[in-house]
């Protein structure tokens, strides 16, 4: 045998739920822990690929034609927003969510409204039958001429009903119910979703039409099958809602064609879906009076600024460990904020349970809304209200700091379009000492720059000066 033969291929074991490769066979899969999926996969033929014929001719990059990718209208100015413009042509665009978020009446009211243009649209589902999602449509009135349905699970099937119909816009609700004849596995498997992904997307990239995939979702909230499915499509959406609420988002997670950082919000109901222009009422709450344990707080969603109250409720405890309770909240910055009440401001907790949340349904993330946590609180603790039309931004630091945050100016001009009249904001690092706080204005609004997070409670009357005294007089802006 000559020393120069090459040795066969070493065999390579994958997983059939999540596609998970291992040098050597084993009985649970190291990614997804699922038991008897892992098999020794075909190896592909080593070769060497021969010169083929090119599709089209390079050219210079500033000749080449923009005119055919022109953004499109959906018909739904939110997810237009969210997608950087419109639908592009020859765009496929995966839309994930949870089971009953609505992923389907949002797609179906897309189809539609694009349809109303005289775009004809082709609408495939392979969860439902026709006569569903017909019931569906008239539900919300989404019936139009150029809305072609149909109810296949076959990719060859697909494949035919899309010459036939030749449409601008494609749906298909779920790219885990497609299977593609010839092909191993079930469908939803790796390897079928795969084949049907990769079909779909050389389809819409020759014939310029929009692909919008439906996508489902595992019990820790990622896509479901293979990686390779997100980096196969153009376009990743995340429909995210609480079952308890109306109030529905799309994400952008990843998008070729504009930003990633546009929150598209919606209100689903009995008779559709409807887009959200001004979602911040949803989460204030409005009060006839000063309430303590109370403070609104300024998030952004994506480049949106977004006001949502924050409420807290503070008891004495009969526990020898008291709860720590929160919704909407992370919890692990609650309690770091409790911290820096207890070792910096004198605000003493460690005997009384502590509830926080937010109004709404609203989830506040960022660490921006860390002051409006720490007023609510001490506003609670205190048994005081802070002063009427105050709102708080700003991150706390474990040395009780108050640290400078992003896209403050469009912060402030939110709060102040929607009557607010002072805003406890941190100051710049190089203005930080024991001075006075200072006062400046936006659009009729009042501004406080303060250092740290005891001078913002003592501004407000919620905590004692220096020499631990309590001031309860009301605050001077």
């Amino acid at each position: 045998m000559s020393r120069s033969a090459a040795k066969p291929p070493r065999p390579t074991f994958r997983c059939s739920e999540c596609g998970w490769e291992t040098g050597k066979w084993v009985g649970r899969c190291g990614e997804c822990q699922a038991w008897g999926s892992v098999a020794e996969a075909a190896s592909a033929p080593v070769g060497r690929t021969p010169a083929a014929p090119v599709t089209s001719r390079a050219v210079p990059i500033a000749d080449v034609a923009v005119e055919e990718s022109a953004f499109r209208s959906s018909g739904v100015p939110e997810l237009d927003r969210v997608l950087g413009g419109g639908l592009v042509p020859g765009a496929v665009i995966l839309l994930a969510g949870e089971p009953g978020v609505g992923k389907s009446t949002l797609l179906l009211e897309a189809a539609a409204q694009t349809a109303r243009y005289h775009r004809r649209t082709l609408y495939v589902s392979g969860e439902e039958s026709a006569s569903q999602v017909r019931l569906r449509a008239d539900r919300t009135g989404a019936l139009q001429p150029e809305l072609y349905l149909a109810a296949e699970t076959d990719l060859g099937a697909v494949l035919t009903h899309i010459d036939q119909v030749q449409p601008t816009l494609l749906v298909i609700d779920s790219v885990q119910t497609i299977s593609a004849s010839g092909v191993e596995g079930v469908p939803g498997g790796v390897t079928q979703v795969k084949e049907v992904a990769a079909a779909l997307v050389r389809m819409a990239k020759s014939r310029s039409i929009t692909t919008i995939l439906v996508g489902h979702v595992t019990k820790d909230g990622s896509i479901a099958g293979p990686r390779v499915l997100e980096h196969l499509v153009d376009v990743v959406l995340h429909f995210e809602g609480d079952r308890n609420s109306r109030f529905r988002m799309v994400r952008a997670m990843k998008n070729r064609f504009g930003p990633i950082d546009e929150v598209g919000c919606f209100d689903l109901g009995a008779d559709g879906i409807t887009a959200v222009t001004d979602p911040t009422g949803i989460f204030v709450e409005s009060h006839h009076q000063p309430v303590a344990g109370t403070c609104v707080a300024v998030t952004m969603e994506g480049r949106r600024p977004m006001l949502a109250e924050v409420q807290a409720l503070v008891t004495h405890s009969a526990l020898e460990r008291p709860r720590r309770t929160t919704s909407g909240l992370d919890g692990s910055r609650v309690a770091m904020v409790l911290a820096v009440l207890d070792r910096h401001c004198g605000v003493r907790l460690h005997q009384q349970d502590v509830f926080a949340s937010t109004v709404g349904g609203a989830r506040l993330t960022e660490p921006a809304s860390d002051l409006a946590v720490a007023v609510a609180l001490a506003s609670a603790a205190e048994g005081t209200p802070p002063p009427r039309g105050v709102v708080a931004m700003g991150e706390i630091g474990l040395a009780g700091e108050l640290r400078r945050v992003r896209d403050l100016p469009q912060r402030v001009a939110e709060a102040a379009r929607l009557g607010f009249s002072v805003a406890i904001v941190p100051s710049e690092p190089a203005d930080r000492g024991p001075h006075s706080p200072e006062k400046w204005s936006v659009d009729g609004m009042r501004v406080v720059d303060v250092p740290d997070v005891a001078s913002a409670l003592r501004l407000l009357r919620l905590a004692g000066d220096d020499s631990g005294r309590p001031l309860r007089a009301a605050p001077e802006f």
